[in-house]
């Protein structure tokens, strides 16, 4: 297996081969062009590369083209004549069509094996991201998730973390003089957005089995990597679903994977398609882990690469740490697109033979202006490159091709089926049902000693209370018996004081439920 991936260039018209080199692939890297430029052949065949040198891949098809990938590219194609010619004239000599190892993965179960996380593993910071939380609201967030690690209760779905809110919502009073201020309405808008996800499909994200990292990370019998293909066409419609979920991956890699140091090549490679719809509107703290993460996880050797329409999409943090470069034609018709060019342009080591702001703006489709690392991490000089053919099928493969592939994956069948062990939403249901059972336990016992102390012998405050009770029920005024001495007899005084409490009350199932209860407080002795 070669130690390089052969990029493009070469010939008359261009300047030398570009190789994109395995020891610095872990250096991360972008993919920049207006739509149409020719990003997803650049993706394919980095993609193939990759997999031909034993690096497992993980890439999101948003357009649904890249499942192409597990079929050979078809001479016959109308498309593939070019492509022997574009062969030839950049000196590819090693080019033939080929199929490569494919793993389709769905969030929504429908075009790959499910993909699922827990709630737990999501972490409060990207599940309020994912659900456009205010500040009050995250508070309350991590409240939720606070208790559920104090008590022990696994949040692994949304009815999960559904039932939590609840109980914190009941008991708000009491979390309120620990955690600060809990506020019903920020509990009522959590539900809500809760509720739109769900709506969206999101709650199939949660749940499990969960994903094992090991499943990305796999090669085929010939040490090819396997490449890891998300079904993101209908994932789109949930932006900001699609961006958690590729973010809360990386942030899975960098936390589980161990350090490597300064490998020959890289673990994984995970290319971020539509890149620009993680940085939208993301707050600060957000762009800060981003940011981490591109700069640590590199040490784990893991290869990030962004694929968007724009540098200026990227943040400047970020878009430093990204090596490689592989920059498609961008258009410049308003003075803003003109302004981004040139900021574009000045992220590149110049060459002297041309204008680099030029040709980014000239360069045809399929050709891109490209910049690799050299030896000691150094940026390569700006370069004029045909990019290669791809040898896989250009264009989605058809639905029963990708039935058949998945039918014989090694993945099969393990993800099929969703488990529903024990969690928070059936531990908070078991304490709620008994609850409601020593409840009725004691209303029972309750209107037994009611029954016990209506077959004993009574006194005379009992007589006198079952007066006052009468009377009430008749809706007849009642006051204390006046005598002609100066304090009231023991039972009249009794009665009365207990009629002037409960008169008001004693009219209906509630006034009943009060009369059984004092009476159980009265007789409970006996």
């Amino acid at each position: 297996m070669s130690s390089d991936l052969f990029i493009g260039g070469g010939g008359p018209d261009y300047g030398i081969k570009q190789y994109l080199s395995l020891k610095y692939a872990n250096r991360h890297g972008l993919v920049a062009g207006a739509t149409g430029t020719g990003k997803t052949v650049t993706l394919q065949i980095m993609a193939e590369g990759f997999a031909n040198a034993g690096v497992p891949v993980f890439l999101s098809d948003v357009k649904g083209d890249l499942s192409g990938l597990a079929a050979a590219g078809d001479p016959d194609h109308k498309l593939h004549d070019p492509f022997t010619e574009r062969a030839e004239k950049i000196g590819f000599t090693d080019f033939s069509y080929d199929a490569f190892p494919v793993t389709f993965w769905d969030l929504f179960g429908e075009q790959g094996h499910p993909v699922r996380t827990t709630v737990s593993e999501m972490g409060p910071l990207l599940l309020g991201q994912l659900l456009g939380l205010s500040e009050a609201q995250e508070g309350i967030l991590n409240i939720a998730f606070r208790v559920a690690d104090e008590d022990g209760m696994a949040l692994l779905d949304l009815k999960d973390l559904q039932a939590l809110l609840v109980w914190i919502g009941e008991n708000a009073k009491e979390l309120s003089l620990r955690y600060g201020n809990v506020s019903s309405a920020s509990i009522g808008a959590i539900q809500r957005r809760l509720l739109v996800l769900e709506n969206q499909g999101g709650n199939k994200l949660f749940g499990e089995p969960a994903l094992a990292l090991s499943d990305l990370m796999r090669t085929d019998a010939d040490g090819r990597g396997m490449i890891n293909i998300l079904a993101s066409d209908k994932l789109m419609g949930a932006p900001k679903l699609y961006a958690t979920f590729l973010l809360w991956l990386l942030s899975e890699l960098f936390e589980e994977l161990p350090e490597v140091g300064d490998a020959d090549k890289p673990k994984l490679v995970f290319f971020f398609d539509e890149a620009h719809l993680l940085f939208d509107d993301a707050p600060k703290a957000l762009v800060d882990k981003v940011e981490q993460v591109a700069r640590l996880i590199r040490s784990k050797g893991v290869g990030v690469y962004f694929i968007t329409q724009n540098p200026a999409d990227v943040p400047e943090d970020i878009l430093g740490q990204l090596g490689n470069r592989v920059q498609h034609a961008l258009r410049a018709f308003t003075a803003k697109d003109q302004k981004e060019l040139r900021l574009a342009a000045r992220t590149y080591r110049d060459n002297p033979a041309f204008s680099t702001e030029e040709a980014i703006r000239e360069v045809g489709v399929g050709e891109a202006v490209t910049s690799m690392l050299q030896p000691k991490g150094v940026p390569g000089v700006v370069e004029r490159t045909l990019i290669r053919p791809p040898s896989s099928q250009l264009g989605p493969i058809t639905d029963a091709q990708r039935s058949a592939l998945m039918a014989a994956s090694d993945m099969a069948g393990k993800y099929d089926t969703p488990l529903d062990r024990e969690s928070a939403f059936e531990i908070l249901r078991s304490r709620a049902e008994k609850a409601a059972a020593d409840a009725e336990a004691s209303e029972a016992a309750i209107e037994q000693a009611e029954a016990e102390a209506n077959a004993a012998p009574q006194t005379p405050s009992l007589r006198e209370f079952k007066k006052a009770r009468r009377y009430a029920g008749k809706g007849a005024s009642i006051t204390p018996r006046r005598t002609t001495s100066r304090r009231a007899p023991a039972g009249e005084g009794f009665g009365g004081a207990i009629a002037d409490v409960v008169i008001k009350e004693l009219k209906g199932t509630t006034g009943r439920r009060i009369v059984r209860g004092i009476l159980g407080g009265l007789f409970k002795g006996r």
